[in-house]
C-alpha cells in the first residue's frame, strides 16, 4: 500500500513562519511536522508519494528521497486547488492499488491508522475516513453516519456536535473516476469531501473509524505551541548527550543533543528539548514546554517559557521569551521582551489573513519569522507578528504587525547642550 501525503499548500494562516517555506517543514519539538505523518504511516505503507507545489525545493531538501528506508516520490500538484486535485496528482504513481491519503499538516497517531485500515477491510469498503467526535463542528467538515456507513459529508455545519473529518483516508483506485466528476466548490477548490459525496450517491460504500486520540490541525501559529506542548509532555525521553557543567540544574525530563553545552547557573525545568551544538547559559532559566533547535544560543539572564526557538536563532542576553515562536536564523538584541498577557487578561487575538482571530489562549507572545534581526530594548506586544527578513531598530515598541523585509526604527528628537 502506498501513502499519499498532501503538502502543496502555502500555509497562509501560519505566516510569517511560512514566508519562505511550506508549513509542513516547520519544526515542532525540533522535527518537521510532516515527519510525524511519515512516522505514523510508515508501518502500513511500502512507499510514500508527497504532493508538492509551494516552495517544493525546500521540502525536498529537508525530507530527502527516503524515510526509514522506504522511497519517497515527489509529485507536483496538478493545476487547480483543493484536496481532490492534490490526490488526483498521484494517480499514475498509485496505479491500481488501494492507498492511504493524509494531509501533511496534521498530527495524529498510529492507533488512528490501525483503526482506519481495520474498518476499511472489515466493511469491504470503497473508501474510509478517520473521524473524531467534537462538541463544536464550526471549523470542521461533519461526517454523517448510519451504522457503519458514511451517509454524507457536510461543510462546517456550525456549533453542533458530531463527527469531524480528520483528513486521513483510505481509497480504492476507483476514487479517481469520481475525482474526475468532482465539481468546483463554492470556495473555488476541488474538495475530496465532494468526491466522497459523489461516491455515496453512486452507491459506493464509504465507512469510517472513530479516533479517540490526540489530533491537531496545524493551521495557525498557536497550534504549533499546542502540539509542541503535547509532544514534550507525552513523547520526550530524558536524555543528556551534550555537556552539562557543574552548577547547572536539570529537572527531568530534558533532552539535550550532542555538542550542546549547558553552562553553570542554567536552570532548566522539563519537559524541555534542546537540539545539537547549542549554547545554553550561563545563568538562564528555561521553563517547561520549550523546544530549542540546533545551533542556538540562550545566554545570560534570559528566561524562556512555553516557546519554540527554531534552528540557528539566539536570545543571547537579558531577554524574556514567553509563549512565543521564533523562526530560524533570528537574533534578539539585549533587553528584547515579548509580552504574552493582555492588561485586561482577555484572550489574545492575532491577525490571520487580514482578520483578527481569537486564539483562545490567555497567554500568547510574539510570532517572529526567519532571518529577523531585533535591536536592543525592543518590546513586542502579545500576538504580534514580525515578517521574515525584517530589521527592528533599538527601542521600538512593536504594537502592530510588521510585514516581511521591513525596517522599523524609532524617530527621536534630541537636544544636546553644552554644560
Amino acid at each position: 500500500m502506498k501513502g499519499v501525503i498532501l503538502a502543496a499548500g502555502k500555509g497562509e494562516r501560519l505566516r510569517p513562519l511560512t514566508d519562505d517555506r511550506p508549513k509542513v517543514v516547520l519544526k515542532v519539538a525540533n522535527r518537521p511536522i510532516i515527519e510525524y505523518v511519515l512516522e505514523n504511516l510508515d508501518p502500513f505503507v511500502d512507499e510514500f508519494i508527497i504532493i508538492v507545489r509551494y516552495q517544493k525545493e525546500r521540502l525536498i531538501r529537508v525530507i530527502g528521497d527516503e524515510f526509514n528506508g522506504k522511497p519517497i516520490t515527489y509529485v507536483e500538484q496538478l493545476p487547480g486547488e483543493g484536496t481532490a486535485k492534490a490526490i488526483e496528482s498521484a494517480r499514475e504513481q498509485v496505479g491500481n492499488e488501494e492507498f492511504i491519503a493524509a494531509n501533511g499538516d496534521i498530527y495524529f497517531e498510529i492507533d488512528g491508522v490501525k483503526e482506519l485500515i481495520s474498518a476499511f477491510r472489515r466493511e469491504k469498503a470503497d473508501a474510509a475516513v478517520l473521524v473524531k467526535e467534537f462538541d463544536d463542528l464550526s471549523h470542521f467538515g461533519r461526517i454523517e453516519v448510519d451504522g457503519n456507513r458514511v451517509t454524507a459529508v457536510r461543510e462546517k455545519p456550525g456549533k453542533v456536535s458530531g463527527y469531524a473529518n480528520l483528513g486521513v483516508y483510505i481509497f480504492k483506485p476507483e476514487v479517481f473516476e469520481f475525482i474526475e466528476r468532482t465539481p468546483l466548490s463554492a470556495r473555488g477548490e476541488y474538495e475530496i469531501t465532494d468526491t466522497l459525496n459523489l461516491m455515496i450517491e453512486a452507491g459506493r460504500k464509504v465507512t469510517y473509524a472513530v479516533y479517540p486520540g490526540y489530533w491537531n490541525d496545524v493551521g495557525r501559529p498557536w497550534n504549533l505551541l499546542e502540539l509542541n506542548e503535547y509532544l514534550l509532555k507525552n513523547k520526550l525521553r530524558h536524555e543528556i548527550r551534550g555537556i552539562v557543567e557543574e552548577g547547572a540544574t536539570i529537572v527531568p525530563p530534558v533532552e539535550i543533543g550532542e555538542g550542546t553545552v549547558v553552562r553553570s547557573g542554567a536552570y532548566i525545568v522539563g519537559p524541555v528539548k534542546i537540539g545539537k551544538n547549542s549554547r545554553i547559559g550561563p545563568n538562564c532559566f528555561i521553563r517547561p514546554h520549550t523546544s530549542i533547535g540546533d545551533n542556538c544560543h540562550v545566554g545570560n539572564a534570559v528566561e524562556i517559557k512555553n516557546s519554540i526557538i527554531m534552528d540557528n536563532s539566539n536570545a543571547p542576553h537579558l531577554n524574556y521569551v514567553g509563549d512565543s515562536i521564533i523562526g530560524e536564523n533570528t537574533n534578539l538584541g539585549a533587553g528584547t521582551i515579548t509580552a504574552n498577557l493582555r492588561h485586561d487578561r482577555g484572550n489574545v487575538k492575532v491577525e490571520i489573513k487580514g482578520k483578527l482571530e481569537d486564539s483562545g489562549r490567555h497567554k500568547l507572545g510574539a510570532i517572529i519569522g526567519h532571518n529577523v534581526k531585533v535591536g536592543i530594548n525592543v518590546s513586542i506586544y502579545p500576538g504580534r507578528k514580525i515578517g521574515s527578513g525584517s530589521f527592528i531598530g533599538p527601542g521600538v515598541v512593536v504594537d502592530v504587525n510588521v510585514p516581511p523585509r521591513s525596517l522599523v526604527v524609532v524617530k527621536q528628537d534630541k537636544e544636546v547642550r553644552k554644560l
